[in-house]
C-alpha cells in the first residue's frame, strides 16, 4: 500500500509539463513507497491555470502561491517559477515545513542561494533542485565509469550547450514565454540557464571548480518587453564561454550562446582521461562514446555504447534492451529518487547545498566576463 504525497506545483510552463508527467508516470514503473497526487496548481491567470489543473489531472488552483504554502493539504512544493521568485517562495515553504523541488538555477546569485540553503537546513526539510540531466541513463553510466576509475586521472573536461532561438531582434524579452531575456526575472542569460546545467553534470561527474576566466556578450543590445512594447536595453548575456580548473587539477572549457545557427539544444561534454575518454550527447542522449587506450591495438577505437541494458542505470524499470528512452524520463528518474529518499529519510542530490556550489560557479563567471580576469569561485 503506497503513501500519498500531494504536490503543490507553482507555475505551469514548459518545466511544469515536463514536471507534472513525471509524477504521473513515475508510480507506473518504480515499486516506491510514496505515490504523487497531483493536489493543486498555482498561477496567476486563473483561466490559465484551471485548463492546465483540467489537461494534467490537478485537483483544484490557487492563484496565490502564499494561500498554496498555507494548505495542509499540501505536502511537497514544486517550483517551476521564473528564477527571481525562487528565493521568496522557498524560504516560505521551508518555514510551512513543506518538501521542496525547486528548477534550476537555484536563485538569482549565490548570496539567494545561502539564504535559501539556510532555511531548508534550519527547517529539516527536504530539498531538491531539477538538474535533471544527471538523470539520463548514459550520463548515471558515465558517473559509474568514472567513479570506477576507467578513466584514470582525469586531464580535461569540455562542453558545450547550443541554441539559436534569440537571433531575431524581434523576439522581446520578459512576459510569460520570453522572461529568459529579462534580466529582472532571469538573472542572467545562458550562463544561468544553459551552462548552469553543464556546470552542475560537470561537477557531479568531475568534481569542483576552483578557478574560471570567462567572456560574455550581449549581441542584440535592444528589445522590446513583450507586456508593454516599449524598448528597452538588454541586461542578459547571450553568448558565454569560459575555462577553468577543477580541483583535481583538470582543465576544463566550456561555451553556450543562443546564437549558434542550426543547434536548437546541442548539449555535449568529452572527458579525457590517462586510460579512456568518454563523450555524451544530448541528440543521441541514450548512447554513450567510449573509447579505451588499453584495447589491443588492432581494435583500439571509439566505440558506442547503447545504454538500454537492465544492469546500466535506471534501466531496468523501462523496456527490454535495445529499446530507448527519452528526454522525458530524466525527470521520471529524478522523481523516483527523490519520493526513495523521503522513505529513507536521506537527502537527494543534487540538494540546495549542491546547487548552490553551481551558482557559486556562474556567480564567478560573470564576475570574471565583467572583469575580464581569472576569478576564484569561492
Amino acid at each position: 500500500m503506497t503513501r500519498p504525497l500531494n504536490i503543490g506545483m507553482i507555475g505551469y510552463g514548459f518545466m511544469g509539463r515536463a514536471h507534472s508527467n513525471a509524477y504521473h508516470k513515475v508510480s507506473n514503473f518504480f515499486d516506491l513507497e510514496y505515490r504523487p497526487v497531483l493536489k493543486a496548481v498555482c498561477a496567476r491567470n486563473a483561466t490559465n491555470a484551471q485548463a492546465f489543473a483540467e489537461r494534467w489531472g490537478y485537483e483544484s488552483i490557487e492563484t496565490d502561491w502564499r494561500k498554496l504554502l498555507a494548505r495542509k493539504d499540501i505536502d511537497a512544493v514544486d517550483i517551476c517559477t521564473p528564477n527571481n521568485l525562487h528565493k521568496e517562495i522557498a524560504l516560505a515553504a521551508a518555514e510551512a515545513g513543506k518538501a521542496i523541488l525547486c528548477e534550476k538555477p537555484l536563485a538569482m546569485n549565490a548570496a539567494e542561494g545561502e539564504e535559501m540553503c539556510a532555511a531548508v537546513e534550519k527547517a529539516g526539510v527536504l530539498n531538491m533542485v531539477w538538474y535533471n540531466y544527471r538523470r539520463v541513463p548514459a550520463v548515471s553510466l558515465a558517473k559509474q565509469l568514472i567513479d570506477e576509475g576507467r578513466l584514470g586521472r582525469i586531464f580535461h573536461y569540455r562542453a558545450q550547450f547550443l541554441q539559436d532561438w534569440t537571433i531575431s531582434a524581434d523576439v522581446p524579452q520578459g512576459g510569460h514565454a520570453t522572461w529568459r531575456l529579462d534580466v529582472d526575472a532571469a538573472g542572467s542569460g545562458v550562463t544561468g540557464d544553459l551552462l548552469a546545467h553543464c556546470i552542475d553534470t560537470a561537477i557531479w561527474l568531475n568534481g569542483s571548480i576552483a578557478d574560471v576566466n570567462a567572456m560574455t556578450e550581449t549581441f542584440v543590445k535592444e528589445r522590446p518587453h513583450a507586456e508593454t512594447g516599449k524598448k528597452q536595453p538588454v541586461g542578459i548575456d547571450d553568448a558565454c564561454a569560459f575555462l577553468c580548473h577543477f580541483e583535481n587539477g583538470s582543465l576544463g572549457t566550456f561555451e553556450s550562446t543562443r546564437y549558434a545557427r542550426g543547434h536548437k539544444a546541442l548539449y555535449t561534454f568529452e572527458i579525457n582521461g590517462e586510460h579512456a575518454s568518454i563523450t555524451w550527447d544530448l541528440h543521441d542522449l541514450h548512447r554513450l562514446g567510449y573509447f579505451d587506450h588499453r584495447d589491443d591495438s588492432l581494435v583500439r577505437g571509439w566505440r558506442t555504447v547503447h545504454v538500454t541494458d537492465h544492469d546500466m542505470p535506471y534501466m531496468k524499470h523501462w523496456w527490454v534492451p535495445g529499446l530507448q528512452i527519452g528526454y522525458e524520463h530524466s525527470f521520471v528518474h529524478q522523481v523516483a529518487d527523490f519520493l526513495e529518499g523521503l522513505a529513507q529519510g536521506q537527502p537527494v542530490s543534487p540538494t540546495f547545498r549542491d546547487a548552490l556550489e553551481t551558482q557559486q560557479v556562474c556567480d564567478a563567471v560573470l564576475k570574471s566576463a565583467k572583469k575580464r580576469t581569472w576569478m576564484d569561485v569561492r
